[in-house]
Formats: structure tokens, C-alpha cells, sequence
């Protein structure tokens, strides 16, 4: 997420036209994810679940650490890269920046669930997720499938990574932490496992806190999309849109 934004950071200043650095932004985040699944995931597939993900916390604080060297802890300005103009619908007021963002993220959520459901690299994925060992008997590589997936999430955090940098006009060395955090809460909420559940999820949270933000105040904020989380997981531990082990499998 953090080191898209700095990708497309580095192509808008040496003079992309903001499309290409968006891609070269989504190439080079896919690329870091799988150095990071070779390097942190891959050696520890054998371990306990918990040491993968310390491994993968440690890279995260690595990158974090590199970027404050390259680019400075302090926030650096994001130059604006769609021409600025606002909408105003009803009580509603929209830049062509929110749209942009709206467009873009719509459109890559889009993509990956075509990606996923329809292709035979996404049913490979789901395969390995459901059973590595009968995947692998039916002629799928587990290990291709997983670095695939890699890049793929890492194509998407660093568009989304872009798409927040955009919106709030500075990116800092810190700034995928607590989106990160927010991404557990929306796959939580969706339902593990169910992409598109976590798709609606994360829209779900982004109206609450607008919601909290507009009509309580933005100190409510984490502590109502935290405490919402707690209860689903409390409630429906599987998730909204989650079934059951059993059931999903039928």
C-alpha cells in the first residue's frame, strides 16, 4: 500500500502522464509482495500460522524504515494529478478526484473478481485455498498459485495506496498501517475468505466512518468501526457474508 503511493509518487515527478505511473505504481508494489512472499512467507510455510504473519509484520516495519530513508519520515506532498472541478449533487459536494477514485477503485474491484471467479489462474487460486494437497493432486501448483496471489494483492494495495494518496494529498513512510488494520476489520466484517463480501465490507466501514464523522465526530471514528468489528465477531464469526465451513464447502 505505503510503497505504491511512493512508486506513483517517483513516476509523476519524473514527468509519467499519471496512468502509467498508477500501472508502474501496481507493477512495482506486485513485485516488493513477492519478494516478500519468497523471502518472509515461503521458508516458514512448514511453521506455526502465527510465525508467518511475525514475519511478515517485521518486512512491513523493513519497508517502512526504508522509505523514511529514501523518501523522509515527514509527509510529502502528493501533487494533484486529475484536473480539480466540483459537482455538487443535492447536499452532496464531489471533486473529480472522488470520482476519479471512484471510477478506479470500482473498476479494479471489478477486475478482480472476473480475475478470480472466471479465469483458471482465480479458480487455481480458490482450489489451493479450499485444499492445497487436493489442488496439488489435480495438477495445480500450490507454490505458483501462491506467489500469484502475492502479486495480485500487491497490485492492489498499491493502487489503493495511490487512489488514498490522491485523496488526502501527502503520503508518509507510516501511512499503510492504519489502512491495514481497517483491511482486517473489512475481511473480518465481509467474511474471511469471500472476496466479495470483503468488497462490501470495506465499503460498509468507509460509510460508517463517513456517517460517525458527519453526524457524531471524528474521535468516534475508530472507536465505533473497532467496536463494530468486536461485535461481529462476537455474533457471526464467520462474518456477514461468511457461511460456514461446512456450508461453503457444499
Amino acid at each position: 500500500f505505503m510503497i505504491g503511493a511512493f512508486f506513483a509518487f517517483a513516476g509523476v515527478m519524473a514527468g509519467l502522464p499519471f496512468p502509467v505511473a498508477l500501472i508502474v505504481a501496481m507493477i512495482g508494489a506486485a513485485l516488493v509482495n513477492l519478494i516478500i512472499e519468497h523471502v518472509s512467507f515461503r521458508p516458514l510455510s512448514q511453521a506455526p500460522h502465527i510465525t508467518p504473519m511475525l514475519s511478515t509484520i517485521g518486512v512491513s516495519i523493513l519497508l517502512q524504515n526504508v522509505a523514511a530513508n529514501v523518501w523522509t519520515t515527514d509527509q510529502t506532498p502528493f501533487p494533484p494529478v486529475v484536473g480539480q472541478a466540483n459537482f455538487e449533487i443535492g447536499s452532496v459536494m464531489l471533486s473529480t478526484t472522488h470520482l476519479a477514485i471512484l471510477f478506479t477503485g470500482g473498476l479494479l474491484m471489478l477486475l478482480l473478481d472476473t480475475f478470480i471467479q472466471r479465469t483458471r489462474i482465480g479458480r487455481g487460486m480458490r482450489a489451493v485455498a479450499e485444499n492445497p494437497l487436493a489442488a496439488r493432486i489435480l495438477g495445480v501448483d500450490p507454490w505458483r498459485v501462491v506467489s500469484i496471489t502475492f502479486m495480485t494483492a500487491g497490485a492492489i494495495a498499491g493502487a489503493a495506496g495511490v487512489m488514498v494518496a490522491m485523496a488526502f494529498s501527502f503520503i508518509t513512510p507510516i501511512m499503510g498501517v492504519e489502512t491495514g488494520l481497517k483491511g482486517i476489520a473489512a475481511m473480518v466484517l465481509g467474511g474471511l475468505g469471500n472476496i466479495r463480501g470483503t468488497m462490501a465490507g470495506g465499503l460498509l466501514l468507509g460509510v460508517i466512518e463517513v456517517i460517525t464523522v458527519a453526524y457524531l465526530s471524528s474521535t468516534y471514528r475508530d472507536m465505533i468501526v473497532y467496536g463494530l468489528l468486536i461485535f461481529v465477531l462476537l455474533v457471526r464469526p464467520q462474518g456477514i457474508f461468511g457461511a460456514m465451513g461446512h456450508e461453503r464447502r457444499v
